[in-house]
């Protein structure tokens, strides 16, 4: 028997091993290529996921962790090639491997900054890599969180010389082995506007390498987060890369390598040309329980990632794609609001549209000039009319995409290489140093001339085939290389746009949340985290909507404590699917509406899945927020769901501390039990109405 499983798992990561190599033929952004992606990972992922109990005192970073981060951090980064250990990073020159000829490099460690003088809560440095026979030189950027157990670095290269360099091949941000021992492999699916986004997966690490990449460009298949939870030790990698990223795990005897990589890159650098590897980062934890290391990473975002002005927030829909509503006719409506929704609202969201078009929203994008028969003093009265609200106007915008006879396309024709057309779609190239200041001041103007207090920027193509026409058109054909400054640039865009529009927040929108990595994250929330959620023109939605709301909601709570989509309102059970942290709503129901501002606060806490429900109708599906002083659970019955009983499991709680948990819907019922009681034995609730959302929530009572 033990002889035929071995050979039936041997057969199972032949028959994976096979479907990962045709994934990295298939064409990007096609339907066949997502099916192989989830076939790939279905072939030995597990099909029911659950988590053993986890106390507070667990969850929290402890000093081996912090020890174990920074005697890695030191080894493989900063004094990696001047200590005989080969870097974590690599990458050929001319074909000559740098971890195995780190002897013709010379490798200088700057002096470690003050924690938090470079990145939030980090200590930086930066490690100069002089090659000894050429004018290439490479810079890490290194930051360590000590207190968070994670590390990141960025690997830059660049031309000093009068002349092209050598040709640079296999740039890999991330080519380390790291001592984890056998270990299990937790990813979720990418944002393919379908019902099963971000749904988690579980799978054993094999001898053959696992590849998971971009579709296309934007993060479709996979989400470029990785929890590798070690026999001796686990990790969470991330990679941050808006781009065609590429990240490879395999089991090797004594833990797990890692690659990660932009999929394809390849040329030589002209005179002062710089590019960079996607950033890497790495959480350390230790113990079997991969609840740590997702709080782990959860817990340095919020402490070290994200911009300390996004904080959970609502926003009130005031037009669609599809509104014909005047300046007029705005800013009667927003006067004339409910004091109980202006009370319960921080943004107002103008969807796409408010610009001049021919047929529809998307033929217009390029025009970022305010429709004048709607707008006839362009959108600063209603910007003015909201920030008198002391609110946030939210206003969406496409900049990449530039259609045909729009302002930027014009603009764009007089310039060569500004644009890059490809069939019916134009990209302004933002790999184009000149095209990109010329949209970041263009951008921010149009910001600052809007009264813009939230940018929702959109980004509804795929990107691979512009980059690549652009290299062979322009670049000489090297390989990747206009991908590396757009992706670059990017960044330097957004960076741009906040320090030029003080207090600006940035809403990360891509088809939903096709750009949900680790940079993004350091500038920007996915308030719209899924297209699947969208609405047709007369109102209806997809039937299993609430159901993909849950499980998008459970998914992605693994990797990013704040995300967002539309708050429906037609029912109880609706409106506390929504329960976000960045809900959208368009008709709110007044009696209830801020009801569920204390759950939205706390999903910034600790995350631990309840039930893990998936898409069924048939099974509950629950989470809980919080830490070991205060929480909420929000627990799910189906429509089909036959079980009237429901043992409420809490998790994360100090074992000798009283705890009070109640129903909203019958708050004076309490029930009071020890930590240690919640988290073994819960309490036994009877749920009888189908389908029914119920709101648990838990106090310490003492200490």
């Amino acid at each position: 028997m033990i002889n035929l499983i071995t050979t039936l798992k041997s057969v199972f990561c032949l028959l994976q091993s096979f479907l990962f190599l045709v994934s990295s033929f298939s064409v990007y952004d096609s339907n066949f290529k997502e099916w192989v992606d989830a076939a790939a990972i279905d072939v030995t992922s597990a099909k029911s996921i659950s988590f053993a109990p986890i106390s507070a005192d667990e969850v929290k970073v402890s000093d081996e962790e912090k020890a174990a981060c920074r005697e890695w951090f030191d080894k493989n980064i900063i004094n990696a090639g001047t200590n005989g250990t080969a870097p974590a990073y690599n990458f050929k020159v001319g074909g000559k491997s740098l971890k195995r000829n780190f002897g013709d490099w010379e490798f200088t460690p700057g002096k470690e900054s003050e924690t938090g003088a470079v990145r939030t809560g980090g200590k930086t440095t930066y490690i100069t890599v002089t090659h000894k026979k050429s004018d290439l030189a490479a810079m890490v950027e290194a930051t360590i969180y000590e207190d968070n157990a994670t590390c990141e670095w960025t690997v830059y290269i660049k031309n000093n010389g009068d002349g092209n360099s050598q040709k640079i091949t296999d740039f890999y941000g991330a080519d380390t082995t790291v001592k984890t021992g056998l270990s299990e492999l937790y990813v979720s699916n990418g944002s393919s506007s379908d019902a099963d986004d971000f749904e988690l997966r579980k799978t054993n690490i094999n001898l053959i390498p696992m590849i998971f990449n971009a579709n296309g460009g934007r993060t479709s298949s996979y989400l470029p987060y990785f929890n590798i939870c070690g026999a001796k030790q686990g990790i969470v990698m991330t990679v941050g890369w808006s781009g065609q990223w590429k990240t490879e795990i395999s089991q090797t005897l004594t833990g797990v390598r890692i690659k990660a990589m932009q999929e394809y890159f390849s040329g030589y650098l002209t005179p002062g040309e710089e590019v960079r590897t996607p950033l890497v980062t790495l959480s350390f934890y230790s113990g079997r329980n991969a609840l740590k290391g997702f709080n782990t990473l959860r817990n340095w975002e919020m402490d070290c990632v994200y911009p300390e002005y996004i904080r959970p927030a609502t926003a009130y829909v005031i037009a669609n794609e599809f509104s014909k509503k005047t300046t007029d006719e705005f800013i009667d409506e927003i006067n004339n609001l409910d004091k109980r929704i202006l009370d319960n609202v921080e943004y107002f969201w103008m969807d796409a549209g408010w610009y001049e078009y021919n047929e529809g929203w998307h033929d217009g994008v390029g025009n970022w000039t305010a429709d004048k028969s709607r707008f006839p003093d362009g959108l600063a009265p209603l910007g003015e009319t909201i920030k008198n609200k002391d609110k946030r106007f939210l206003l969406w915008y496409e900049p990449e995409r530039v259609r045909e006879n729009t302002i930027l396309y014009n603009e764009g024709l007089k310039h060569e290489n500004w644009t890059i057309t490809d069939g019916d779609n134009t990209m302004w190239n933002l790999g184009n140093e000149d095209a990109f200041r010329f949209l970041s001041e263009y951008i921010s103007a149009s910001l600052k001339e809007n009264g813009v207090g939230v940018y929702r920027q959109d980004f509804n193509f795929t990107p691979l085939p512009y980059w690549q026409k652009s290299d062979k058109e322009f670049c000489d054909g090297r390989k990747g290389i206009t991908e590396n400054h757009y992706i670059t640039n990017l960044y330097r865009y957004l960076d741009y746009l906040i320090e030029t529009n003080e207090g600006l927040i940035i809403d990360n929108c891509a088809s939903g949340g096709r750009r949900i990595e680790t940079e993004m994250t350091r500038r920007s929330v996915p308030m719209w985290r899924s297209d699947y959620n969208c609405g047709n023109a007369d109102g209806s939605v997809k039937p299993d909507v609430l159901e993909a709301t849950q499980g998008m909601t459970y998914g992605l709570s693994f990797w990013v404590p704040m995300s967002g989509t539309n708050y429906y309102t037609h029912n109880e059970y609706a409106e506390r699917t929504g329960i976000l942290t960045h809900p959208s709503v368009y008709q709110p129901n007044l009696e209830t509406f801020g009801k569920y501002n204390p759950q939205r606060d706390l999903m910034i806490k600790n995350y631990y899945p309840l039930d893990c429900g998936r898409l069924s109708e048939k099974k509950y599906i629950g989470m809980q927020y919080g830490d070991e002083n205060e929480g909420t659970a929000l627990v799910y019955k189906r429509e089909k769901v036959k079980k009237d009983e429901y043992t409420l499991v809490l998790n994360g709680l100090n074992s000798d501390v009283i705890y009070q948990v109640y129903d909203i819907d019958n708050p004076d019922e309490l029930f009071k039990k020890s930590g240690a009681e919640l988290m073994k034995n819960g309490i036994g609730f009877t749920i009888s109405e189908t389908p029914k959302a119920k709101v648990f929530m838990y106090k310490a009572i003492n200490s």
